[in-house]
């Protein structure tokens, strides 16, 4: 009796199970589909649910979107490196992720940023000085998220998914014509924060896109460690569908975001996305990502940049030639320059400024505190506490 027990349970462990159609190989890796209209090679392909139409000038567009984003991203790491920045969390390699998402978004909508989406706020228009400056500490987010319709940076993993929620729901009570997306990591999938968001979000049938860069890395700790299931299949545990797109693919993120957009917007509640791409660098700059993966794992998603494969389309198709490239490459330089040169000249803050806005109103304990620290600066000029 316990030897067929023991055989049947050999030859179910041998049986090979069967493999769901949206779990099939990719490749070398058994991955599951994903939303794709550009190739790693450069081949526009199409997509039956996501259609997307561009001209030249579009297409144009995005690449140097593409590389000026890029560029910047590249020279904040060497200031960091010099000493001009205290930290920086850097894009590298997910820029198609960020232009793609940040380029559907209509003017009206709203974006709720964690600390890497360096390419939607260039999309919304935000100068990098202003990124720059907050790293630097002499501010704390150096725009109006109001005039740009993107909010501050957000540190704390996963808060600004509930920020993006509450955010959505009122403006279904306004009746307004807009959408909401809130950006975060595959880490962040693992935070409460994220899935009470999901959960407001449904019930409420706000109109709100999650959008999560899946970089596969939440700083040394690989998603596989995190989810037993792809991440963009979390959501029809909450009621509203899921998607997963090639996060290197600017056109596949292009379209499926204005979609996702467009059915929060419709009344239809939330999306899910999950952008499968890869984080070419280090978490931050206090990072060293050789000590916990391979080398040879970085360099297979070289092959899948997504600036290259965008330039090879413009190529092939002759949507663009040397003088269009050379003249972005020109642009990026001294986008480079500027930032460079700004960063190393902007001015410390006066230190009282940090008790100018706790409050709309004057508060008297605020007022204690401004009038303590006055007078403890003061006594450094007296010497009192040298």
């Amino acid at each position: 009796m316990n030897v067929t027990v023991k055989s049947t349970a050999r030859a179910r462990k041998k049986a090979a199970p069967s493999v769901p159609d949206n779990l099939r190989a990719t490749g070398t890796d058994a991955q599951p589909e994903l939303v794709q209209l550009l190739t790693p090679e450069g081949e526009r392909v199409e997509h039956p649910d996501y259609p997307l139409t561009t001209t030249p000038e579009e297409l144009r567009a995005l690449y140097r979107d593409l590389v000026l984003v890029r560029r910047f991203d590249g020279e904040a790491t060497a200031l960091q490196r010099q000493g001009e920045l205290g930290l920086w969390a850097s894009l590298l390699g997910q820029e198609a992720a960020q232009v793609g998402s940040g380029r559907a978004m209509r003017t009206g909508d709203y974006a709720f940023p964690t600390y890497r989406e360096h390419g939607v706020a260039w999309c919304r228009d935000v100068d990098p000085l202003n990124l720059l400056g907050m790293f630097r500490g002499v501010n704390h987010g150096g725009w109006d998220p109001n005039e740009k319709n993107f909010h501050l940076y957000t540190i704390v993993i996963g808060s600004q998914t509930l920020h993006a929620t509450g955010y959505a729901m009122g403006i279904t009570k306004d009746g307004a014509d807009d959408a909401v997306i809130a950006y975060f990591g595959d880490g962040a999938s693992s935070q409460g924060d994220v899935n009470e968001a999901f959960t407001f979000a449904s019930v409420y049938n706000a109109p709100v896109v999650f959008f999560c860069q899946n970089n596969q890395w939440a700083i040394s700790e690989p998603t596989t460690n995190q989810t037993k299931i792809p991440l963009y299949r979390r959501a029809s545990g909450f009621g509203f569908p899921g998607v997963r797109v090639d996060g290197n693919d600017v056109l596949a993120c292009l379209a499926v975001t204005r979609w996702a957009l467009d059915h929060a917007r419709s009344g239809n509640g939330p999306v899910l996305i999950e952008a499968f791409t890869y984080r070419m660098g280090a978490h931050t700059t206090s990072d060293d990502p050789t000590r916990y993966r391979l080398a040879e794992e970085t360099e297979a998603w070289k092959a899948k940049d997504p600036i290259l494969r965008l330039r090879t389309l413009l190529e092939k198709e002759g949507l663009a030639d040397e003088e269009f490239f050379a003249a972005v490459d020109a642009e990026s330089e001294q986008l480079g320059l500027r930032v460079r040169e700004g960063v190393r000249s902007m001015p410390d803050p006066d230190p009282t400024l940090i008790f100018d806005h706790v409050y709309a109103e004057p508060h008297a304990l605020v007022d204690e505190e401004r009038a303590e620290y006055l007078e403890y600066a003061a006594s450094f000029e007296a010497g009192e506490n040298l």
